[in-house]
């Protein structure tokens, strides 16, 4: 066996041992549950808000008040969650700053009345026990607790978002010592909350939950992030591909400066075993100049075992059915938005709905 071959191997492995623990949120019940806000930041969600308020009004666990905050939208969002019977609310106007989501959030939370609040994304879907469990893990936990919703896709173009989703979850460490927050569901107390300064803290942040994880830990409180198989889902940016170039372009080119460089060396490593064999099986089936491998056999072999081992992983993240046979693909496109998200931070600032924001 020739050094690449155990080059890849290794990096092989170092990609089961990245996602060797992928906590999922405690299924404890909540114990004497303390009052709770839902707020819900939405920007032009009409289309997402009704199922979420559909299935606030199923969990077992109900809030004190659900708050839907207008970010300013031009669709029917205010309306729809008037209809749906929740508080809505329409903060003043951006001022400079300022990101739309963490102004909205810092005046619903301002605006509410729960000793605990727990910030939902409009596009998430909540399981029926979501909302208990999540109050559950707070009250143990203390701090901030996160849940990364499960990636759900329909249209054919959302799987190419699977290396995003799993790069995200090997950047980081997990559990109850996390080293992250994940926006779309979170949950904390209010007094921790305005201890540490509450969303005012990463007002400018375009991804404020990464930044506000890191608040909590200089204050001393403890992060805690799980990954929500089974208890809360997702559908990452349906309005095309476009929104999925930018939506992934912002949060590169704003959080990559975040990962503690040993984690990420370890998942340059893996992602450059990804790499190197999605050339090098056509390459050497095509004859074409190629520095290792040139056996299209053994090639083949290597590109089974990281398609069974994305399609393994994968799994625990979110439903990307076909891609992974053809992981080449999302490679590329990984590629393309990676180099795009490098323009970005050196030009400055990076478009999302309709405002810009810096990078730095």
């Amino acid at each position: 066996m020739d050094l690449l071959v155990i080059s890849l191997l290794v990096r092989w492995i170092l990609g089961w041992l990245l996602c060797f623990r992928l906590p999922r949120l405690p299924e404890a019940a909540a114990d004497h549950p303390p009052s709770f806000s839902v707020l819900i930041p939405a920007r032009n969600e009409e289309v997402s808000l009704p199922h979420l308020l559909a299935a606030l009004e199923q969990q077992s666990l109900r809030p004190l008040e659900v708050i839907v905050i207008d970010d300013h939208s031009s669709d029917g969002t205010a309306a729809c969650a008037r209809q749906a019977g929740v508080q809505v609310l329409q903060p003043p106007a951006l001022p400079a700053g300022w990101c739309g989501k963490t102004w909205a959030l810092h005046h619903g939370s301002r605006s509410s009345r729960g000793e605990l609040l727990v910030f939902l994304d409009a596009d998430t879907e909540p399981g029926p026990a979501f909302l208990e469990r999540i109050v559950a893990a707070q009250q143990r936990l203390g701090g901030l607790v996160s849940v990364q919703p499960f990636h759900r896709t329909e249209k054919a173009y959302e799987p190419l978002s699977l290396l995003f989703n799993l790069v995200g979850l090997m950047a980081v460490p997990l559990g109850e010592r996390a080293q992250v927050a994940f926006g779309p569901a979170m949950a904390t107390s209010r007094r921790d909350y305005e201890w540490v300064g509450g969303h005012a803290a990463v007002a400018g942040k375009v991804v404020e939950d990464w930044f506000l994880a890191h608040v909590y830990e200089r204050a001393g409180l403890s992060v805690s992030a799980f990954i929500g198989q089974g208890q809360i889902a997702y559908r990452m940016y349906p309005g095309g591909l476009g929104d999925l170039v930018v939506g992934f372009d912002k949060n590169f080119a704003t959080a990559a400066g975040e990962v503690r460089w040993r984690r990420m060396l370890a998942v340059l490593l893996w992602l450059s075993g990804l790499f190197w064999i999605a050339w090098a099986l056509p390459a050497s089936l095509l004859g074409w100049p190629l520095v290792g491998n040139p056996d299209p056999l053994l090639n083949l072999a290597i590109y089974a075992a990281y398609a069974l081992q994305l399609l393994m992983l994968s799994r625990q993240v979110g439903r990307f059915s076909w891609i992974n046979l053809v992981f080449p693909v999302p490679v590329l496109f990984f590629l393309a938005v990676f180099l795009l998200a490098i323009v970005n931070l050196e030009r400055g600032s990076v478009s999302w709905k309709g405002r810009q924001f810096p990078t730095r």
